[in-house]
């Protein structure tokens, strides 16, 4: 295996990774600034009011991309166990 054939390989891992958790990340994300700005709005320092709705989000966006994410994570599996010869050499 050539350097430059590692540096695509871990590359396109981290690129596949990176698409895989990103629309997770990102609703979460969001969510939290909301939480925030209700919080600052509100003057509510509770811990409970900033957690359960962000843990609650991200088991339901989990839950709802999970589909999506198990397709992009086979497609790019069957992708590299399909070039195993490229990786032979």
């Amino acid at each position: 295996m050539t350097p430059q054939l590692a540096i695509q390989t871990v590359s396109e891992a981290l690129i596949a990774a990176f698409w895989i958790c990103a629309p997770l990340l990102l609703m979460v994300f969001i969510l939290g600034i909301a939480v925030n700005l209700i919080q600052i709005a509100t003057s509510l320092q509770d811990q409970v009011f900033s957690t359960v709705p962000r843990l609650i989000a991200c088991l339901g966006g989990f839950l709802f991309l999970m589909p999506w994410m198990l397709h992009h994570a086979t497609a790019y599996a069957i992708a590299v166990m399909g070039n195993l010869t490229k990786y032979a050499h």
